[in-house]
């Protein structure tokens, strides 16, 4: 993937233009944006079982973060990314301690309620995020190397660096004993309080290392994009990601980033060929579906929820998991087969 830009490779119908050139540069770079954001949701979702609707507030909140930081504070740009994360970590703290005291659907609800409060304070505070019209990225205070077209291959390698960053990240988490808690907690919480431990601390570690994670995704996402909108904050785009996570399967790492480049590919080449002249000279009952990308969308979620219940790696591992099953089976029965022949050689010869 590092050496991608310096490659001249070309896939008709799912990248635009050659791997060298800016157009499938900066679209593969918004898929390793997305792909680390829905690593950031399986991490919630699949390490700690917390359903969230409000995890794109901590999105939203290191993109605008960044954005207020550069164009108020006239911070250089590193300095703004840390006071973005620092702000999305506080936010994620402040109310992940409130949503943890209930489970289940009331988390869902609390966290959705939170996401829905910090899209109105983006909406009706044009003066410091734009409103409706987004903000815009304050480019005095980015380097030149991330600027313009033709340093499009620094934002991908930039976009490709949080993506490693955030898996490296959820891959210690899944493996401390941090996780391990988180884990057993999402399985039967009042048995590890019996235990004497405390799964509403571990939970909450892990609901704020997540909203850490995807604000460090927001603060690639403004780069990216040069700019950021209120969708950024909105319980939409929790759905959106969450749909990235069940496509490629809750619970895996690799299965959340396929997820998140599959979901961002179709989302921005079905758009293209929703406006193709090949859709707009079919007959009506084709044409009206054909044309609605999230129509498309929604008909393969419910394909794979319907027929690849555990999405492309729950699928995947299954079937492994049958082959390696099949496999120590055979070796299981070759094994009792030497057995008997053998001791039928002893008997013989005893007789």
């Amino acid at each position: 993937m590092a050496l991608l830009p310096m490659l001249n490779l070309s896939l008709p119908g799912i990248l635009p233009t050659p791997t060298y050139l800016p157009g499938t540069l900066a679209l593969l770079s918004l898929c390793m944006v997305f792909a680390a954001l829905a690593l950031s949701y399986n991490l919630l979702l699949g390490s700690g079982g917390m359903l969230s609707f409000g995890h794109a507030l901590y999105f939203g909140a290191g993109a605008y973060g960044l954005g207020i930081a550069l164009e108020r504070f006239g911070v250089p740009l590193w300095p703004g990314v840390l006071v973005a994360l620092l702000g999305g970590m506080v936010i994620a703290v402040a109310t992940g301690a409130v949503a943890m005291r209930v489970s289940g659907i009331p988390f869902a609800m609390v966290t959705l309620a939170f996401a829905q409060a910090g899209s109105v304070l983006v909406r009706r505070n044009s003066a410091v995020t734009g409103g409706e019209e987004g903000l815009g990225l304050d480019t005095s205070q980015v380097p030149d190397a991330f600027l313009g077209v033709v340093n499009t291959r620094n934002l991908y390698w930039l976009c490709l660096a949080v993506l490693v960053v955030v898996y490296l990240v959820t891959l210690w988490v899944d493996t401390s004993r941090l996780g391990h808690l988180a884990r057993a907690a999402r399985e039967n919480e009042q048995r590890v309080r019996v235990l004497g431990l405390r799964p509403y601390r571990a939970k909450l570690v892990v609901f704020v290392i997540a909203g850490l994670l995807a604000s460090l995704a927001g603060v690639a996402y403004m780069l990216l994009q040069s700019g950021t909108v209120p969708r950024a904050v909105s319980a939409d785009l929790t759905i959106t990601v969450l749909v990235m996570v069940v496509l490629g399967g809750v619970g895996f790492r690799w299965g959340a980033i396929v997820g998140g480049v599959l979901y961002t590919l179709l989302d921005q080449r079905l758009t293209v060929l929703a406006g193709s002249d090949a859709i707009a000279g079919l007959p009506g009952i084709l044409r009206v579906p054909l044309s609605e990308p999230l129509f498309l969308l929604g008909v393969l979620f419910i394909l794979v929820v319907m027929f690849l219940p555990g999405g492309i790696a729950g699928t995947i591992d299954a079937a492994v998991r049958r082959r390696r099953g099949e496999r120590v089976r055979d070796a299981l029965r070759g094994i009792d087969d030497a057995t008997v022949e053998t001791e039928l050689v002893e008997t013989g010869a005893r007789t």
